[in-house]
């Protein structure tokens, strides 16, 4: 039972990509901004660390300004590759070392994947938070869904979390 705990000694959110030019073209960004905000507020609340990525933010734009006012520029990492388990990440990532990564972001079935697939691939427990991750279709979201499950993540969502 293990795999489906969360602590905050061993836990560190993880936001991938939820910016500007790419947010506003999601159905559901109004409920995923909502619940990054709480993700990263009970964060701070129960002090485990919180890092951002950007995509691009030249061509995307920053991170959505109401999480941007919440999040440490020291805990930002720009990104010009789909995974945001890049090499400054897992630095980052290893020097805190925590094993479990609440992850958040957008797009689930891309950038979210991918992430998941190479944290899971380098030991990392991975509990994908249902309703704070979001894909401009359904398909693509449920798809991410189905990906990172079957690859050994946990789906949770906000609140469980």
């Amino acid at each position: 039972m293990h795999k489906y705990t969360l602590d905050r000694e061993d836990t560190v959110l993880f936001v991938v990509d939820i910016q500007d030019r790419l947010i506003a073209v999601m159905k559901y960004k109004d409920q995923v901004i909502k619940n990054n905000l709480t993700l990263i507020k009970t964060a701070e609340e129960m002090n485990f660390p919180v890092i951002a990525t950007e995509q691009y933010p030249k061509g995307l734009g920053r991170t959505a300004a109401e999480l941007l006012e919440l999040l440490d520029e020291e805990n930002i990492f720009t990104k010009n590759c789909f995974t945001a388990y890049t090499d400054e990440v897992a630095a980052k990532l290893k020097a805190l070392g925590k094993k479990k990564v609440l992850l958040s972001g957008s797009e689930t079935h891309i950038c979210v994947f991918q992430t998941a697939r190479d944290l899971i691939n380098d030991g990392y427990e991975v509990f994908l938070v249902r309703d704070a991750v979001c894909s401009r279709t359904k398909e693509n979201f449920l798809n991410g869904l189905d990906l990172i499950k079957s690859m050994g993540g946990v789906i949770t969502n906000t609140e469980s979390a």
